[in-house]
């Protein structure tokens, strides 16, 4: 099972990472296992979602970018390519 970490960390918290974890523990709690977490390192880039063990870093979510990653990632494989951490995942972009 499929792990989402959501930043609950100074820069993200300013940012709505309360209201994109909600979203996640709302709509994606069936099919992975969402957890709160500390700063990871990319607060520039905050509200940072990393999905676990896959390692793919998401940056900027916001509460409507959810729905997108549940369907799209967490249930098809696919990662979301707009919303990728593009220092972190550079062959991607």
């Amino acid at each position: 099972m499929r792990q989402v970490l959501v930043c609950q960390y100074t820069n993200c918290l300013a940012n709505g990472s309360a209201e994109v974890l909600q979203a996640f523990q709302q709509q994606a709690e069936a099919i992975a296992t969402v957890v709160d977490c500390g700063c990871q390192g990319q607060c520039n880039m905050g509200p940072t979602v990393r999905v676990l063990p896959d390692e793919i870093w998401y940056c900027r979510v916001k509460p409507d970018d959810v729905p997108e990653i549940v369907q799209r990632h967490l249930q098809h494989g696919e990662v979301v390519d707009r919303l990728l951490h593009p220092r972190l995942h550079p062959n991607y972009l």
